[in-house]
């Protein structure tokens, strides 16, 4: 920097000593914390992955930012909280995200800019994309060490406002704006990603949340053939089409099942007893679990439907219904214990869309749109394996996203290149450093 930078104003003096602040800093970052989500992104590999599903027309001989390099560079500013294209404008030349992709810190070309990474996003076409989501669901069987025995995968849908005039928005009475409904799957125990669908903003139908989840669940069926799986939704997942898809797969469900008329004249007798009780024993709240074998008329047979029955002071009774082909167990177990702990997901998706603005879908073509929830989608692959490169036992392993990136991420460093390697300072007292030093060596004992 030159030294004719101004001096910032407004610092009021500390003890009579002005304070001349200028940004003259030189290769100062204050994105450090970068280096750790390198060495994920290099055991995963997923910035090679998307690269290998994009056909490349441009001339060899002139193309200076290769498309691996810039979607690294895209999934590595969105971890570190640059989630637009523009951020890279000004962040282009930053020392410790050009050392993020590869490049040295004082190199003279910098990373890509905000209208080449519009290019690559407008680039792809859908057969590309559909690689990609293929690719996604490999990567999500490759990041186990030993084939499980069982997964379970939790479907829900998400609002996504547009900006309008996009390709697949729609104006939903729910959201009171135009948007679009995305998809998103994830394991349940493990909390990995397994699939981002951008699709139009209403609800989901029968068949096309069928033809997703069988895309998905045949794709892991052809990495593990004998893995159990289960699938858990809300009720605008329990369609006639999803059970069958399930069912034909070899897969078990727990999904939630709307209210009708029948349904009601069956739980009569139970939401009665219910507030009886309720009354007799004076109490607040008051809940019964009852099954029964019911078949609507689209439904192919018979399944098992259990219903949660609760009456509560000065509101009535309300019941909910969940379908299941799991033979056994207690309706209570089955409904709090097993459907109720869907209710985590909420948190995924909040990792994905609040802390990691997977919601940033702006562009007007919807497969670019895609594209940049599939980029999201790596970045949250990034922070997964940095919460669990953390010390086994430490808060850091529950901790947010948010949370991680402003502790471990979000660090100031001086960068110098020297003749012989690239000096990384990190202030004195930076806080955690036992816990870097132990990411570090977690994340490279499970490299390649």
């Amino acid at each position: 920097m030159s030294d004719d930078t101004p001096i910032l104003p407004g610092l009021s003096p500390v003890e009579s000593l002005p304070i001349h602040a200028k940004f003259d800093g030189g290769a100062i970052s204050s994105n450090g914390g970068a280096l750790l989500l390198r060495e994920a992104g290099r055991s995963r590999g997923l910035s090679a992955l998307l690269a290998s599903c994009i056909a490349d027309a441009r001339e060899p001989s002139r193309v200076v930012h290769s498309y691996e390099t810039m979607i690294q560079a895209r999934m590595i500013a969105i971890a570190c909280g640059h989630e637009d294209c523009d951020d890279l404008d000004a962040l282009r030349h930053d020392p410790a995200l050009k050392i993020a992709c590869d490049k040295r810190p004082h190199a003279s070309i910098g990373l890509a800019s905000q209208p080449t990474l519009s290019r690559l996003e407008n680039a792809v076409s859908w057969r590309m994309l559909a690689r990609m989501g293929l690719g996604m669901v490999d990567t999500f069987c490759d990041s186990y060490v030993r084939v499980p025995d069982r997964i379970v995968l939790d479907i829900d849908d998400t609002v996504d406002l547009a900006h309008r005039d996009q390709q697949l928005s729609l104006f939903s009475t729910h959201a009171g704006d135009t948007c679009f409904q995305p998809i998103l799957i994830f394991e349940a125990s493990t909390q990995k990603p397994v699939a981002a669908i951008l699709r139009p903003g209403k609800r989901p139908s029968g068949e096309e949340a069928a033809r997703v989840i069988g895309h998905v669940i045949r794709r892991i069926r052809a990495n593990w053939p004998r893995v159990e799986i289960m699938l858990r939704g809300d009720g605008h997942y329990g369609t006639p089409e999803v059970m069958d898809v399930l069912e034909d797969t070899g897969c078990s469900y727990v999904l939630g099942l709307p209210t009708n008329a029948r349904l009601k004249v069956i739980a009569a007798p139970w939401s009665e007893d219910a507030a009886t009780r309720r009354a007799l024993n004076d109490k607040d709240v008051l809940r019964r679990f009852f099954q029964t074998d019911y078949a609507a008329r689209s439904w192919r047979k018979e399944r098992r439907v259990i219903a949660r029955v609760e009456a509560r002071r000065g509101v009535g009774v309300e019941t909910r219904f969940i379908v299941t082909n799991i033979p056994g167990g207690r309706a209570k177990h089955l409904y709090e214990k097993l459907y109720c702990a869907r209710g985590r997901m909420e948190n995924m998706i909040k990792e994905h869309k609040t802390y990691l603005a997977s919601d940033r879908t702006s562009c007007h073509r919807w497969e670019a749109n895609q594209f940049r929830l599939l980029l999201h989608t790596a970045a949250y692959w990034l922070m997964l394996d940095l919460q669990n490169a953390a010390p086994r036992k430490s808060r850091w392993r529950r901790a947010t996203f948010e949370t991680i990136r402003t502790t471990f991420l979000k660090i100031a460093a001086r960068i110098e290149t020297l003749k012989t390697r690239i000096r990384v300072s990190f202030p004195t007292a930076t806080p955690n450093t036992p816990v870097i030093t132990h990411m570090l060596t977690a994340i490279a004992a499970r490299a390649p």
